[in-house]
């Protein structure tokens, strides 16, 4: 076992904006503060844009812990594992020594990604978080996470990493799913294929009949069709923007919540669409 290393704690009172109790160290790491320890103009903006997204998410922890006393959360495609941290650090470590367990798991592909979560936790002393090196079809089936997990949150994952993250959290039967995709370009590369073809079907094809309006109009549809995916497995929805427009034009926020009744013409709605605009392809994609 590693031994973990003693971080010197600066207290967090002694910087504006900064809430008590939060790691110093993990926000110099996370860029939100300066290495000196200091908010300059643009990581004051990160720190708000980090507050904003742990406002929308931190109710559906809280409605977890209050159901079963304890919390799984899995963020599928974590990069630096970036959310897991900041969510352990203001969510789980404030409720140390409640009687709560809980646990987050960051899955990555990319190894060095894995390794340095990995290391920055054991630093940090974040004993309740695991990074996993894992494709999306592994980690359905590993070990090394539970049956179940409560929450699945996918922040910025890009193209049709964000569908494998659905993937997963249907597998897991997740109580909450929290999506912000990101470079959604399958849709828009199908639609363009079957260009031709549309014209002659459908006077809808005018929506995507110049290169940026597809690129535009994909994304959007994506989206769409993600959104009734979910619907017909029973989730409730909040589709709504993560920040202002200023920050990011990548800014949709998926909030899906496990009710236990699909919705009763989403998968209908969801086949028409594919057969409408000529993509019956990825039919496997959308529906199951």
């Amino acid at each position: 076992m590693l031994a973990t290393a003693q971080v010197p704690k600066t207290p967090a009172t002694a910087i504006p904006d900064i809430r008590p109790g939060q790691s110093i160290e993990l926000l110099k790491e996370l860029h939100i503060l300066t290495r000196d320890g200091k908010l300059n103009q643009d990581s004051r903006r990160k720190l708000k844009q980090v507050y904003h997204l742990y406002n929308f998410i931190e109710p559906l922890l809280e409605e977890v812990i209050s159901a079963h006393g304890d919390l799984t959360l899995a963020d599928h495609g974590a990069g630096k594992s970036y959310l897991g941290f900041i969510l352990y650090d203001l969510f789980l470590k404030a409720r140390e020594g409640r009687h709560m367990s809980g646990h987050i798991y960051g899955i990555e592909t990319r190894d060095e990604l894995v390794s340095k979560s990995r290391e920055l936790a054991a630093r940090l002393d974040f004993g309740r978080m695991s990074f996993l090196n894992l494709s999306v079809e592994d980690s359905i089936h590993s070990p090394e996470l539970p049956e179940h997990i409560d929450v699945v949150t996918a922040l910025h994952a890009c193209n049709t990493a964000t569908d494998d993250a659905i993937r997963f959290a249907l597998h897991k039967q997740a109580r909450f799913i929290v999506l912000v995709p990101c470079c959604q370009a399958e849709v828009a590369a199908v639609l363009r294929k079957h260009k031709n073809e549309s014209f002659a079907k459908t006077p809808l094809s005018e929506i995507w009949r110049h290169p940026i309006h597809t690129r535009e109009f994909g994304s959007q549809l994506t989206n769409v069709l993600r959104c009734l995916l979910l619907e017909s497995h029973g989730y409730q929805l909040t589709v709504t923007e993560l920040v202002g427009w200023e920050h990011s034009m990548k800014n949709e926020l998926i909030i899906a919540r496990a009710a236990g009744q699909p919705r009763g013409n989403a998968r209908e709605r969801l086949e028409q669409i594919l057969a409408e605009l000529n993509l019956d392809e990825l039919h496997e994609r959308f529906v199951y």
